[in-house]
């Protein structure tokens, strides 16, 4: 790439990101070297001047389709130069295109196709009937094209040359890159998305019952809505249209003018003015309108899909950065009924060290055995906490672990309800089967249910992202931008936390800066035939991990009691030497330096710094001398679910309870509050004041307390509001309900609307049931 190209680049990224070309070069500069985002963003501060990770992901994103637009148009302007019909026009507007739509509607005239009805009628001689009628509608159309009759060329008569004709003339607008872009702005504007149900699916697709005849502007319709909508279409139950404006009548009759005016057709009343008009009607009906749907559509899909990856991706950060609960025992519980409740221990380390199967519930009921062993378990174990899968026979099992911590006061344990999204998808993989080769698939959920409460981002990571299932339509966007999107959202948050190197598992080793599944591997088998690790430089003992590896993975990985101090902080190995003119200005020993945050506070940055390492870094330095290898995590704690509180049939309007957000969607959130189906909080009644994105107020893993607005026991549908004055909605005509996205419905309360509570630019609604088809998805993947 020239250079002007790629100072081209990274202008434009510049501009996008709020930064300065110069710090985008460095940063390009960078990644082509093969430094990662974490590495960038925490060592090299002074190189980028302080880009921050979002940032860097952004500009790494653009970086790859702005690179993919340069490819595409170089490979156009060979084609056409290939074909003889180069231009400096043309090659002025190619490389002026600024997307990816704009470079493909200027290379469409000229990109090889199969033989069309146009280049038919080209062949046949039909071009210059065209070229006249459009210069001089004088013409009488049948006169003049009977000149053009040749039955050996395959033109009949009169009509069908006019046929061919017009045929030409609506390949031609159809392809006029200034006219197709006009209007593509204009109907992505003004265009109205239309869904009706296809006849005779009413009730197969009674789940999309809210788009059977549904229309809303395309501009303005909801990621979430708009994804529900191309579900509906995909699985043929709905047809969509794309209506030009809110009269299609008024909309049709401008396109088909602009269509006429970019051709410089006017209606005279001239001999071949209707049948130039009747071309342009034509040529927008039948190709422009079409073509222009299927490019907004997928303009508008492209755009929503992005938009649901990053609510997956941010809710993914949120679980992965729930906060821990630290080294101590575990009972592990996956709840179930006729196959009975599994039962893992795990000691402060996350060593498995018992198992067991019990069965306390329907259908055999051995309530009294089951308390019984699972004391035995805890009081052999030391056991401080129990992790309560969410599934089914939850609740049951939560009132079983209630009974337990009773009959063993004496163990001072607490029980804790965790999500087990995922945990069968992990007991089933080769992974486990690696770690756990002798012990029973069941068996292996109930240990990641253990091991996910001690450290959930340690153990979540063992998890394909993608079955964690806290994603909005996941199963209906790009699976590749997914998969990459979520990768980063991890290896982010893996290194934000750090990795402490001698307990790590290799999946989690994996994800850190630098490090590939095979190094990863390499460093637990070093270790365990070696020791641990000793300090971070013995890391260049262990296979394919070489200098450069080191230099991105080494401040990211901790030793705890090591030989050098530094080696259990965030502070880069190559960083030491600004250590060392610390102490040596101070006259403190490193040990007593580190911890010491009153005399740390003193020091100013400046002082230290060098041609190699900025204020910025020494900042860094300082901060992480303060407090060593800090967790940024919140505090553990727990929900406390309110007894006798465990099927939806015990929920009651205006009851008032504690829940954790299990996940977070463009149209509200999810609580589960512990009757096996979680409850919506609608956008509107997540706040007192305006709340644009749901995640401004709440994320996942978060702990809320609610009130029930409403309950449809029958759809197993409930709604919630964050705000304990509103009322549930009246009942007398059944729940009010309005549409809201795929599916999910949100009634509007009719006594809030009176008392004209302000909620999210209008009157206060309460939150309605969840959508069934996507609270039931969610439900799903939260099971595994």
């Amino acid at each position: 790439m020239s250079p002007a190209l790629a100072a081209r680049i990274a202008q434009t990224i510049a501009d996008e990101i709020g930064a300065r070309r110069s710090q985008v070069e460095a940063a390009v500069g960078l990644l082509d070297e093969g430094a990662t985002v974490p590495f960038i963003a925490r060592y090299r501060k002074e190189v980028t001047g302080g880009l921050d990770d979002t940032q860097l992901r952004d500009l790494e994103t653009r970086l790859g389709y702005l690179r993919e637009l340069e490819d595409r148009r170089a490979s156009i302007l060979a084609s056409i130069q290939e074909q003889g019909k180069l231009t400096d026009e043309l090659r002025a507007d190619i490389e002026a295109a600024d997307s990816k739509s704009r470079l493909e509607d200027l290379y469409l005239p000229y990109k090889p196709k199969r033989r069309t009805r146009a280049q038919i009628a080209r062949e046949a001689g039909l071009e210059p009937l065209a070229d006249g009628l459009l210069a001089d509608p004088g013409l009488v159309p049948e006169e003049f094209a009977a000149q053009f009759v040749d039955a050996e060329k395959g033109v009949a008569d009169a009509r069908a040359a006019l046929e061919g004709a017009r045929a030409i003339l609506l390949e031609r607008w159809a392809e006029d890159a200034g006219l197709v872009g006009e209007l593509r702005e204009w109907l992505g504007r003004e265009g109205v998305i239309r869904s009706k149900v296809i006849e005779g699916k009413e009730a197969a697709g009674e789940k999309f019952r809210d788009y059977f005849d549904h229309a809303e502007p395309l501009a303005k319709i909801p990621s979430h809505r708009l994804l529900a909508l191309f579900r509906g279409r995909r699985e043929e139950f709905l047809a969509l249209d794309l209506e030009p404006g809110a009269d299609p009548d008024a909309g049709h009759a401008y396109a088909e003018g602009r269509v006429a005016l970019r051709a410089g057709i006017e209606d005279r009343g001239r001999p071949a003015d209707a049948w130039l008009r009747t071309a342009c009607r034509l040529a927008w009906k039948a190709r422009l309108h079409l073509h222009l749907m299927l490019d907004l559509f997928n303009q508008a899909r492209e755009k929503a899909e992005a938009e649901a990856i990053a609510v997956f991706g941010d809710n993914l950060k949120d679980l992965l950065l729930a906060a821990p609960a630290g080294p101590r025992a575990v009972l592990g519980l996956d709840p179930g009924l006729r196959t009975g409740v599994k039962v893992a221990v795990v000691d402060a380390t996350g060593k498995l060290v018992a198992t067991d199967t019990i069965w306390p519930h329907e259908p055999r009921r051995q309530w009294d055995r089951s308390l019984a062993t699972l004391k035995a378990l805890c009081t052999a174990h030391g056991v401080k906490l129990v992790a309560i899968g969410n599934g089914t026979a939850s609740r049951e099992t939560d009132r079983l672990a209630g009974e337990l911590l009773k009959l063993a006061p004496e163990l001072k344990m607490q029980k804790i309800v965790v999500s087990e999204a995922g945990a069968s998808v992990y007991s089933a993989s080769e992974l486990a089967a690696k770690e756990f080769p002798d012990l029973d698939v069941s068996l292996r959920g109930a240990v990641s249910i253990a091991r996910r409460l001690q450290d959930p981002l340690a153990e979540l990571v063992k998890i394909e992202p993608k079955a964690i299932g806290v994603g909005q339509y996941q199963h209906d966007v790009d699976q590749f931008k997914l998969a990459r999107a979520l990768d980063a959202k991890v290896e982010d948050c893996v290194n934000a936390v750090g990795v402490h190197v001698n307990t790590a598992s290799a999946p989690l080793l994996a994800r850190v800066s630098g490090l590939s599944s095979t190094v990863a591997a390499n460093i637990v088998a070093h270790r365990d035939a070696n020791g641990p690790f000793k300090r971070r430089r013995d890391l260049l003992k262990v296979p394919r991990l070489g200098e450069k590896t080191f230099e991105q993975c080494a401040g990211f990985l901790r030793i705890a009691d090591g030989d050098e101090p530094l080696d259990a902080s965030a502070v880069h190995p190559e960083a030491y030497p600004v250590v060392e003119r610390i102490v040596a200005a101070t006259g403190k020993p490193i040990r007593a330096l580190i911890g010491d945050a009153g005399f740390v506070r003193t020091l100013k940055p400046r002082e230290f710094t060098d041609e190699r390492f900025g204020e910025p870094t020494v900042r860094d330095i300082l901060a992480e001398l303060e407090k060593p290898g800090r967790d940024p995590r919140p505090e553990f704690k727990a929900a406390v679910f309110a007894e006798g509180v465990e099927d939806i049939k015990d929920l009651r309007e205006g009851m008032v309870l504690e829940g954790v957000v299990s996940n977070v969607a463009a149209f509200g959130a999810f609580v589960d509050i512990g009757v096996h189906q979680d409850g919506l909080i609608h956008i509107s009644a997540l706040s007192d004041r305006y709340v644009k994105d749901p995640r401004e107020v709440v994320k996942a893993g978060d702990i809320v307390k609610v009130k029930v607005l409403e309950v449809d026991v029958a759809r197993r549908r409930i709604a919630l509001t964050r705000r304990l004055d509103d009322t549930p909605a009246p009942r007398s005509g059944g729940p009010a309900a309005r549409r809201d996205g795929g599916g999910e419905r949100a009634g509007r309360g009719h006594d809030a609307a009176r008392r004209g509570r302000a909620g999210n630019g209008g009157p206060k609604p309460s939150a309605a049931p969840a959508n069934n088809a996507l609270a039931e998805a969610f439900a799903r993947a939260r099971r595994g």
